[in-house]
């Protein structure tokens, strides 16, 4: 084997090698909590609308960051949290509306409709890749977040694959009411005004995140930690001997497609 070939075959996987952190990077900024879900534990059965293989259920007593902020990050995207909101969230200003907007809007939400129609059995959904985020910590909503859908929206945009699915729970399953796009944390307002426009919707980021020390989550101050606690500054953060995160997860904008108005349809929550 020649010595060129040798080098170009190393180049080669090397380059493979940079390819692939790349799109884990890529990713992780991408989707809303990017850890597989857990087993269910030892001895508990699945409930007929919870499938075996579903997300155990985090308690206070998880000792990781990224459980942690991924279970306030649900609390905090529930209706009725304003000062968690104005502290720990970050929303894009509103534009004013042009008629190229309100046309670009419809079609979102034609092809979106289309596109997750299947999806109203959340069984095919499951068959799809589609994971339920944290599904025994109770929520109004339930995210089924494809990881893939996730990574591909970092780069290009199609409004009938969603990042994720947006479920609420009834006695027999889930009922399908709406959908996530996701775009990575680093995205400019003008990119994001690109794919659903500013004057429709609201673009939001879950943001300064205070995290105890390492070793003391069980018996932290959760008035002051996390995405409802009343530290979100770097200065109280270090204050506090905490560990301050300016921005968790990447942008996200919710749609309702089956709503009747266009502002029920882009609200930042059903209700």
């Amino acid at each position: 084997m020649s010595a060129r070939r040798t080098l170009f075959r190393l180049a080669t996987k090397a380059g493979m090698l940079i390819g692939a952190i790349f799109v884990v990077t890529i990713l992780l900024a991408a989707v809303p909590g990017h850890h597989a879900p857990a087993q269910t534990p030892a001895g508990q059965q699945a409930s007929p609308d919870q499938p075996s293989g579903a997300s155990k259920d985090v308690d206070s007593t998880d000792t990781t960051d990224e459980k942690a902020s991924e279970k306030a990050a649900v609390h905090d995207m529930t209706p009725g949290h304003h000062d968690a909101h104005s502290l720990h969230m970050h929303m894009t200003a509103m534009r004013p509306e042009s008629p190229e907007d309100a046309q670009r809007a419809q079609e979102i939400v034609t092809q979106l409709r289309a596109g997750i129609e299947k999806y109203k059995d959340y069984h095919v959904a499951l068959n799809d890749g589609f994971k339920i985020f944290l599904p025994n910590i109770p929520q109004k909503e339930y995210h089924f977040t494809s990881y893939r859908n996730g990574f591909l929206e970092a780069f290009t945009f199609d409004p009938a694959r969603p990042t994720s699915l947006l479920y609420r729970k009834t006695n027999t399953g889930y009922q399908l009411v709406g959908a996530m796009f996701t775009m990575p944390k680093t995205a400019t307002e003008d990119q994001l005004n690109a794919r659903v426009p500013l004057s429709i919707t609201m673009w939001h980021q879950h943001t300064n995140l205070c995290m105890p020390r390492l070793g003391h989550l069980r018996d932290a101050d959760w008035t002051k930690f996390g995405l409802q606690g009343s530290i979100a500054t770097q200065e109280a953060c270090d204050a506090a001997g905490g560990r301050f995160h300016p921005v968790i997860f990447g942008w996200m904008t919710h749609v309702y497609p089956y709503e009747d108005s266009t502002d029920k349809i882009f609200a930042m929550h059903m209700d």
